[in-house]
């Protein structure tokens, strides 16, 4: 069975109707109301020990400028499909062509407490593809290998106050990077549909 097979068979093939988790899961699942929609690619590099790709934005973006976070970005009205937002972003802040992109399924959405209802796609990326990231938005472009991504032992969780209120998140370490936050969140839910990992 091929990467992309094997995906598919653990994935969603549909884009859900609701938001299945949010940020820190602490926010009124009624908040979806009014967020604004985008859609993100979790890029899995098709190698002998497939990796993951990530994003890290540059420090002098407004929003979560310094993050690491996955290539995607609000969805425009002329985008027919979270598909296509995703792939658009990621061609414009990553160079990466969609020709490069075999679509694998989707997870679930993710509110952010920013007001983004986020919806993941995930995407297998075959071998040739090029990087030319754009440097107003993207400082740096890594991978990590997708094994490390599902061991529970290499996640974590944290807390921080926001807004006077005390919130947990997942986190990762993966060398210098700080992986955290929804984008933490996400990797959870695609571990979780991996390897049928329960834990918070």
């Amino acid at each position: 069975m091929s990467l992309v097979e094997g995906l598919r068979t653990r994935l969603l093939q549909q884009v859900p109707d609701v938001t299945g988790h949010d940020d820190y899961d602490m926010l009124p699942r009624t908040a979806q109301f009014g967020a604004a929609r985008a859609a993100v690619l979790l890029p899995v590099v098709a190698r002998a020990e497939p990796a993951v790709l990530f994003t890290r934005r540059t420090d002098t973006l407004v929003r979560h400028g310094g993050q690491v976070s996955f290539p995607g970005g609000r969805c425009e009205p002329h985008d027919i499909s979270p598909v296509e937002t995703a792939l658009r972003e990621t061609f414009e802040e990553t160079g990466i062509a969609p020709s490069f992109v075999t679509m694998a399924g989707y997870l679930d959405r993710y509110l952010t407490g920013t007001g983004f209802d986020i919806q993941p796609v995930v995407g297998v990326l075959a071998d040739g593809f090029a990087l030319a990231p754009e440097p107003r938005e993207v400082a740096e472009i890594f991978e990590v290998p997708l094994a490390f991504l599902c061991d529970p032992a290499n996640r974590r969780r944290e807390s921080r106050v926001f807004g006077g209120v005390t919130r947990s998140f997942y986190a990762f370490t993966f060398r210098e990077h700080e992986i955290w936050g929804a984008t933490a969140a996400i990797i959870v839910n695609f571990a979780q549909r991996l390897d049928g990992i329960s834990g918070a």
